[in-house]
């Protein structure tokens, strides 16, 4: 007996197999399939081709996956120092020298692979019928794994596996539609990996995956897709307080956007996202009119989002036009908005950051109630988290604001909690 084998598992589940299915896939005993991942007995040579095409991975890539160790949904605990504490790791669950290779490695490779000219002699390449499909569904399994995942970074080796296995498909000598069918693919994933990477403070890393996503879109000529990786690019200049670099990116995004399905929210999200930029540049009245623009979502008949890539739809209205009010000073607009923001989170994430924003109007007004009713719940939630992410920076941002409220115990007892957080630079 060789060991459980939890990465066979791991890419069995994320691809959607039962024992079951994947059994049914083969032309095998369900029984077989438990025997593998337990690790008692291995998949004969006959069998490895038919196993490496149903899990989507080369042949080098099976041999890893029956290899006995941990499985990627559960990261091992981390290591431990001789005092017993714990070493400092991501939050992608590795250290950062090696999380940094592998992710520019394997994006170095994705980026010769996403432009590499299709094969217009081909005529079928090595894309199987209903991969497309399969890939679709998994890509939306990993959004919703993000974003009902506390700890974003978790989801990031499945992500960076699935970007391998992509990676490898478009390398492979597709026709052209398939290789802008898998463009279009990889671009929505970038995208993932991006947001995993800014969650957890990693900027340039996320900034390399929205650039990729840009190109892949393009690619595709998946034009909302590429407006979508735009204008998460312009939030790396937003947190940068770049805010007129923001606002030129998102005028491209907007461009984009306008050849984009007209039943999507893309061109709202764009917009909302452009008010921020403007907002930051002291634009109120261009600030105005990309509100009024991100309104007409409500215009919308169908389902503004399909989710994943696209989340914006009416709900998070309230929560752009409040982040817009704090930024631009217009405080008395700004509460009531927030308040109303607050009511209509889905997430925590997105309730710890509308929490942190109303903290900061109490350090604006020197109440020291509001501040510790708002930031109090803030640093609840972000600790519940475990792994707090981008929530956590607005955290330690806001310790900045309030150090003339230092003098109160209660607020010396928040400043403490605050710093114990983690914040991944």
């Amino acid at each position: 007996m060789t060991g459980r084998r939890q990465r066979l598992a791991g890419r069995r589940r994320a691809l959607g197999f039962s024992q079951e299915l994947l059994a049914a896939e083969l032309g095998v005993d369900r029984t077989t399939i438990g025997r593998w991942e337990r690790g008692e007995t291995d998949p004969q040579p006959y069998i490895r081709p038919r196993l490496s095409a149903a899990l989507h991975v080369t042949t080098a890539e099976l041999d890893t996956l029956i290899t006995p160790g941990p499985d990627p949904e559960k990261p091992p605990p981390a290591p431990r120092d001789a005092l017993g504490s714990a070493a400092v790791f991501d939050q992608m669950g590795e250290p950062d020298d090696m999380h940094r290779r592998e992710l520019l490695r394997l994006l170095s490779i994705a980026a010769v692979t996403v432009t590499m000219p299709a094969d217009a002699s081909a005529t079928t390449g090595s894309l199987a019928a209903g991969d497309t499909a399969r890939y679709t569904a998994l890509n939306a399994q990993l959004w919703q794994l993000y974003g009902t995942c506390q700890a974003k970074g978790q989801v990031y080796p499945l992500v960076r596996q699935q970007i391998a296995v992509l990676t490898a498909q478009m390398g492979s000598g597709q026709p052209e539609a398939a290789h802008r069918q898998l463009c279009a693919l990889a671009c929505d994933l970038f995208q993932l990996a991006g947001e995993i990477c800014f969650d957890g403070n990693r900027y340039t890393e996320a900034a390399h995956c929205y650039s990729l996503a840009i190109t892949a879109g393009r690619e595709a000529q998946a034009h909302d897709l590429t407006a979508c990786a735009l204008t998460r690019q312009a939030f790396i200049s937003m947190y940068d307080k770049q805010h007129g670099q923001a606002a030129e990116i998102l005028t491209a995004a907007a461009r984009v956007a306008r050849h984009g399905d007209s039943q999507l929210s893309t061109r709202q999200w764009v917009a909302a996202v452009h008010a921020q930029a403007l907002a930051g540049t002291g634009d109120q009245s261009g600030c105005d009119r990309a509100l009024d623009a991100a309104t007409s979502v409500l215009d919308l008949t169908g389902p503004a989002s399909p989710g994943g890539w696209l989340r914006f739809d009416a709900s998070r209205l309230a929560e752009e036009r409040g982040t817009c009010y704090l930024a631009s000073g217009q405080d008395a607009r700004a509460q009531p908005t927030l308040i109303t923001a607050l009511g209509q989170a889905a997430s925590a994430r997105r309730r710890a950051s509308i929490l942190t924003d109303l903290a900061l109007l109490g350090t604006r007004r020197r109440d020291t109630d509001h501040f510790l009713h708002y930031a109090s719940a803030a640093v609840d939630l972000a600790e519940q988290a475990g792994s707090p992410g981008y929530v956590g920076r607005k955290l330690h941002d806001l310790q900045a604001r309030f150090g003339p409220l230092l003098s109160d115990a209660r607020i010396a007892q928040l400043n403490d909690r605050i710093t114990s957080l983690p914040a991944t630079t």
